[in-house]
């Protein structure tokens, strides 16, 4: 029953987070936005396919070496594309409300994210083994919570007055606030590895208020 919910779960979101980036991106609403939204589902699909592939053949706790290193591999992948779309969502917001950026938070923004691939680059980080690594996995996830933060303060900042968008920062605290567990815990705790499913919600909604309010300043 596990696989069937959870797998299933899997699928929907990733057919709906890339449709949604596809369509946004076709239609030239926002292309920024739609980017974003495609770039973090075709990384998640990495990580979340081997994953329900695991849960399908009940090899999930215990996987073998070849489902190892794909999953490995997915977290490795899914690592740099979540970063690059809080990077474009970065670019969005600025975007959104047509103000100039800030130049010394372009360089801010531009140090984490090369400080967050760099780190994911190192072998300790053990991708082609699916290692868990507790240090590695707080030394490479501190540019990316930092980066998030950042995310969070400028949405905070600027979408107050939007009406679809004024939430943004609190799903991404969600999101962070799901993520971290599996970061820190799954390697102890199987169970953990659940809150993957709040997690993909929280962006499933990012995406539904930024449909929204694309569809809102187009019609205007």
């Amino acid at each position: 029953m596990r696989a069937i919910f959870e797998s299933g779960f899997y699928y929907i979101y990733l057919l709906f987070i890339i449709g949604l980036g596809i369509y946004l991106i076709i239609k030239n609403n926002n292309r920024l936005f739609g980017v974003a939204l495609a770039i973090l589902g075709f990384g998640d699909a990495w990580h979340l396919i081997p994953r329900a592939i695991g849960l399908y053949t009940k090899t999930l706790d215990a996987p073998g070496e070849t489902l190892a290193m794909w999953l490995g591999i997915g977290k490795l992948v899914t690592s740099i594309t979540m970063t690059i779309f809080y990077v474009l969502l970065y670019l969005f917001i600025y975007q959104r409300v047509a103000k100039r950026r800030n130049q010394n938070l372009d360089i801010c923004v531009a140090v984490l994210f090369i400080s967050r691939v760099a780190l994911c680059a190192f072998p300790q980080n053990e991708w082609l083994t699916n290692g868990n690594s507790l240090l590695w996995g707080t030394l490479r996830n501190i540019p990316f919570i930092l980066l998030g933060a950042l995310v969070v303060y400028l949405s905070y900042k600027h979408f107050k007055e939007i009406k679809f968008l004024k939430w943004l920062w609190l799903l991404i605290i969600l999101s962070f606030g799901f993520y971290l567990p599996v970061v820190f815990l799954a390697a102890q705790y199987n169970w953990v590895g659940m809150l993957m499913l709040p997690k993909t919600m929280c962006y499933m909604v990012i995406g539904i208020f930024g449909l929204l309010d694309v569809k809102k300043v187009y019609q205007k």
